[in-house]
C-alpha cells in the first residue's frame, strides 16, 4: 500500500474511531437522559393527582389533556383491583407480591416496563406507581399508576442516532477530504526527498532541500542537507586522494628512474669496458649513492606507512633539549657547509623534551635537511624553549621561503613546491615533511610553518611535557 493510501486510512480511521465512540457515549447518555426525563414526567403526573385529589371526573378529564402526549392513568385498590379507568373485566396491575408490598409500605416502584396496557392492550409500556394513602388513618387505600408507550422514547432514541449517523458520515466524508490534503502535502515532500536522494544516487551533490524548521520533515531536510554537503565533501576528498595517487605513482617512478638508469648505465659500461680503470672506483661510489638513495626512498615510505597505521611504537623518555638539538646540528654540519650554511643552537642547558628520542631526531634531521635544501649562504637556528606544559622547538632557516598558497600542501607525500627541486642533493624524495608531522601527532603535539617568500621559513613544533601529560590524564 502507497504511504498516501495509508495516511489516508490513518486519518479516516482516527477520526471514524473517535466519531464512534463518542456517537456512542452520547447515544448512551442521551438514552438514561431521555428515561430519567420520561420518569420524572409521569412522576409529576401522578404526584400532580394525588396532590389535588381529584376525582373520577377530573381524572377523565386529566386523561383525556394528556392523552395527546401518550399518558395513561391507572388507579388500583389494596386488592390490587383497577378502579380506574372503569371496565367491565376485572383487571390487576400485573405488578409482583413483592412490588405490591413495596408500594404497601410506602416505596414507589421506578419506571417499569409492562408488555400490556392497563386495559391488557397488547403494547409495550413504561410505567411508575406510586402508593395512595387515606389523608386521615394513613392506611394503604391502592396505588396509582402513570405510564406512556415504550415506542414514543424509542422513535425520540432512533431520531438521535440517525443524527450521529448522519454525523459520522458526514465526519467521514470530512476526515477522507482532510486525509487526502494532509496525505497529498505529506508524501509530495516524501517525493521531493525521494528525487534528490536520485540525484544523490546520479552523483549530483550540489542540491539541498528547503527547510521551514517547523516539524521532523525539516529536521530529516536538514540531515539530508548535511549529508549531501559531507558526501560532495567526501568526493571531492577521493578525487583528489586519487589525484594524489596518480601524482604518488608517477614521483615514485620518476624518484626511482634516476638512479635506476644511472646504476644500469654503469653496469653496462663496465660490461662493455666502456668506463676506464681509472674512473671505476668513482663509478662504484656514484652507484653506492644512488643505491643508498632508493634504500633511503623505500625507508620513509615504509616509515610514512607505519607512522599513519599506529604500528611503530614510541619509547618516550626524558632528555636535555641541548644535547639533542647539538647531536643533529652536527649531524647536519657537512651538508650545511656544501651550501656554505651556518646552523647555530639556541637552548638553555635546564631545558628538557619528552619524546621518543631516535624518533625525535629523525624529526629535527628531516626539519634541518629542508632547511638546508632551500638556503644557500644563510643560517639556520635550531631552538628550544618552554612554554607552561609544551617544549617550543624551532627550526627557522633565512632560505627561499614558501608562497602561502603552498604552505597547506607542503605535508603531502611527495609535493613540491617546485617542480625544478625535485632533483636536490637532500630531500629528493619529498617525503620528510610527511613523516614529520605524522611523528609529531604521535607525539601528541603539534607542528605549524610560517613563511614569507625571500626572507626565509619557521617550523614550530610544541611537544607536551611530561608533567603536563601526566596532569592531563
Amino acid at each position: 500500500m502507497k504511504y498516501v493510501y495509508q495516511q489516508i486510512l490513518a486519518f479516516f480511521t482516527l477520526i471514524l474511531i473517535t466519531v464512534s465512540t463518542t456517537g456512542i457515549l452520547i447515544i448512551q447518555y442521551v438514552t438514561s437522559n431521555v428515561y430519567d426525563e420520561k420518569e420524572a414526567q409521569l412522576y409529576g403526573y401522578a404526584e400532580s393527582i394525588i396532590d389535588q385529589n381529584m376525582t373520577i371526573q377530573q381524572l377523565e378529564s386529566g386523561s383525556t389533556l394528556v392523552s395527546n402526549q401518550d399518558v395513561s392513568f391507572a388507579i388500583f385498590d389494596a386488592e390490587d383491583h383497577m378502579v380506574y379507568p372503569q371496565a367491565t373485566d376485572l383487571y390487576t396491575s400485573g405488578i409482583s407480591t413483592e412490588d405490591f408490598e413495596r408500594l404497601s409500605e410506602g416505596e414507589r416502584i421506578s419506571l417499569t416496563e409492562r408488555d400490556r396496557g392497563f386495559l391488557n392492550e397488547k403494547k409495550r409500556f413504561l410505567t411508575v406507581y406510586l402508593p395512595l394513602f387515606n389523608a386521615t388513618t394513613a392506611e394503604f387505600t391502592g396505588f396509582i399508576a402513570v405510564g406512556s408507550p415504550v415506542k414514543g422514547i424509542e422513535d425520540e432514541i432512533n431520531e438521535i442516532e440517525h443524527n450521529l449517523l448522519v454525523a459520522v458520515l458526514t465526519s467521514g466524508g470530512i476526515a477522507i477530504v482532510l486525509s487526502l490534503g494532509i496525505a497529498n502535502y505529506l508524501t509530495r515532500r516524501i517525493k521531493r526527498m525521494r528525487r534528490a536522494t536520485h540525484e544523490i544516487a546520479s552523483g549530483n551533490f550540489d542540491i539541498s532541500l528547503e527547510n521551514h524548521h517547523k516539524d521532523e520533515f525539516d529536521e530529516l531536510s536538514e540531515d539530508f542537507n548535511q549529508m549531501a554537503r559531507s558526501l560532495k565533501a567526501s568526493n571531492e576528498e577521493v578525487e583528489r586522494q586519487e589525484n594524489l595517487r596518480r601524482q604518488f605513482m608517477m614521483d615514485v617512478a620518476h624518484e626511482m628512474r634516476t638512479p635506476l638508469t644511472t646504476i644500469n648505465g654503469i653496469l653496462e659500461g663496465i660490461q662493455h669496458h666502456m668506463i676506464p680503470a681509472g674512473s671505476r672506483d668513482r663509478s662504484m661510489q656514484l652507484m653506492q649513492k644512488e643505491t643508498k638513495r632508493l634504500i633511503r626512498l623505500v625507508n620513509e615510505n615504509l616509515d610514512y606507512e607505519k607512522i599513519r597505521s599506529n604500528q611503530i611504537v614510541l619509547v618516550k623518555q626524558e632528555f636535555s633539549a641541548k644535547e639533542a638539538l647539538e647531536n643533529v646540528a652536527e649531524q647536519m654540519r657537512a651538508k650545511a657547509h656544501e651550501k656554505d650554511d651556518l646552523i647555530i643552537v639556541k637552548v638553555d642547558a635546564a631545558d628538557r623534551i619528552y619524546a621518543d628520542y631516535d624518533r625525535f631526531i629523525q624529526i629535527m634531521v628531516n626539519l634541518t635537511q629542508n632547511a638546508i635544501q632551500f638556503t644557500k649562504n644563510g643560517t639556520i637556528t635550531l631552538s628550544s624553549f618552554p612554554d607552561g606544559k609544551k617544549q617550543i622547538i624551532q627550526v627557522k632557516d633565512t632560505g627561499i621561503g614558501i608562497e602561502k598558497k603552498d604552505i597547506t600542501s607542503i605535508w603531502e607525500r611527495f609535493y613540491k613546491v617546485d617542480v625544478s627541486r625535485k632533483n636536490t642533493k637532500f630531500g629528493e624524495s619529498g617525503i620528510g615533511l610527511a613523516v614529520v608531522q605524522s611523528l609529531v601527532m604521535n607525539h601528541k603535539g603539534t607542528v605549524d610553518v610560517e613563511s614569507n617568500p625571500g626572507e626565509g621559513t619557521t617550523f614550530t613544533i610544541a611537544l607536551p611535557t611530561k608533567a603536563g601529560l601526566e596532569e592531563d590524564n
